[in-house]
């Protein structure tokens, strides 16, 4: 999944188009979390530039083996993709940052806090994100998100170390989440 700074924006601003909301996936290692989550919100057909990232990351490495194998079993492949840490410029481009646990969105605010306000989980981002139709910064910034306990918003746990299986299990249960936050970012 290749990542662009801008997300896109300066040849959308250029050509006067709106741009496509930015959208960063987060987890720790950029390794399996936020690789099946990010290929699995590009595979919904929302119309959103999807960057995957992580907060602690061995650069350019590629998913495992069994992260492959648990998107091979939801039908979907991201076979190019390469670890990645989270930047500075992620966060400015990002419209909203879908963490994938309570530690992502504490990092963010900590590293980052000028995105403290567009970072949530995964999970609290399914149950609660506006699906009105507004455009999707201002359904963010009514969010108050950066005053949102981290602790609260609930996590998908980290397969890493864990058998295939776990990884599987992870896999289903992020598709059912990005299903739901693909349906409200719309």
């Amino acid at each position: 999944m290749p990542a662009m700074d801008d997300g896109g924006r300066g040849a959308q601003a250029a050509e006067g188009v709106e741009p496509r909301p930015h959208v960063v996936v987060l987890c720790t290692g950029n390794a399996a979390r936020s690789v099946m989550a990010g290929a699995m919100l590009e595979a919904a057909g929302v119309d959103v530039d999807v960057t995957t990232a992580g907060t602690h990351v061995v650069e350019r490495q590629p998913m495992s083996v069994r992260t492959r194998a648990a998107l091979a079993a939801v039908g979907l492949d991201a076979a190019g993709h390469r670890s990645r840490q989270l930047r500075d410029g992620d966060i400015e481009a990002a419209d909203l940052v879908i963490a994938m646990a309570a530690e992502h969105v504490h990092f963010v605010r900590r590293r980052h806090p000028a995105g403290a306000g567009r970072t949530a989980t995964i999970a609290w981002l399914a149950r609660h994100l506006p699906a009105d139709g507004a455009a999707l910064a201002s359904r963010i910034s009514s969010m108050g998100l950066a005053a949102v306990d981290p602790e609260a918003q609930g996590d998908v746990a980290d397969p890493a170390g864990g058998t295939e299986d776990d990884y599987v299990r992870c896999a289903l249960e992020l598709r059912q989440l990005v299903a739901e936050v693909a349906g409200r970012l719309g």
